[in-house]
């Protein structure tokens, strides 16, 4: 099939616009949950998380400004890989963008519960009707909604990773490795999310799941992006 230079041009903007826009996600992703979260969230002890968040607004605001970023790059992330994927497989380029909007639209609604916490750690004084332990409590809530919404979520976006990862496989530019990655990642996050949201009793078995997956889950996407960045449209060596 001959590719037109205008062509040509679309697949390697919006290569750009995905690789880049995963490669922010990634870095975005790894300050919002891999430090602020885990640095502040004690899980089971509501006074210590409630006082480090309480301690640490500017990071904890900075945390959600990240989670935002993620949120922008994913919509982007969804269109440009719809675009490039498109002449592979239409239908299931579209199915993939849909199910990426859709999880973005998950991720959205899951971030507001952090900005009530924010509201609660900041403004104790304005619940004046409940004690400090209610607040504490609550903000564990909102934050226990928060890790749920996005777990649901990130089933929804392993089905995207499937997809993407499925139409990749039939291309004969992007690297075999990187589509095996990417559905094995898939598989990674649909099994371990949906085990945390129905079967969150058997946390032993989850926890072997992150580590059997871990490699796919990090290097899919984040090796997908870097390929998209340095090759994704760009005609084959030798052509």
């Amino acid at each position: 099939m001959t590719i037109s230079v205008k062509e040509r041009s679309n697949q390697r903007n919006s290569a750009l616009t995905a690789g880049i826009s995963l490669i922010i996600m990634a870095i975005a992703g790894f300050f919002s949950y891999g430090f602020v979260h885990g640095s502040l969230v004690v899980q089971g002890d509501a006074s210590a998380t409630f006082n480090n968040i309480a301690a640490s607004d500017i990071l904890f605001k900075g945390g959600i400004f990240s989670w935002l970023i993620i949120l922008i790059t994913d919509i982007l992330a969804a269109w440009a890989l719809y675009v490039f994927l498109e002449p592979l497989h239409r239908s299931l380029s579209l199915l993939g963008a849909w199910l990426r909007l859709v999880y973005s639209t998950i991720l959205g609604i899951a971030i507001l519960n952090l900005i009530v916490v924010l509201i609660l750690t900041r403004h104790t004084n304005d619940f004046s009707s409940f004690t400090i332990e209610q607040i504490q409590s609550l903000v564990m809530l909102f934050l226990e909604a928060f890790e749920s919404m996005w777990s649901i979520g990130l089933i929804v976006f392993g089905g995207h990773l499937l997809v993407v990862g499925y139409v990749a496989l039939q291309s004969e530019g992007i690297p075999k490795v990187i589509s095996i990655l990417l559905l094995l990642a898939s598989v990674g996050y649909i099994a371990i999310h949906l085990g945390e949201t129905f079967l969150p009793h058997y946390d032993g078995a989850i926890a072997i799941l992150n580590l059997a997956f871990f490699i796919p889950m990090v290097a899919g996407e984040l090796g997908f992006g870097i390929w998209l960045l340095l090759r994704g449209g760009k005609l084959p060596k030798g052509a």
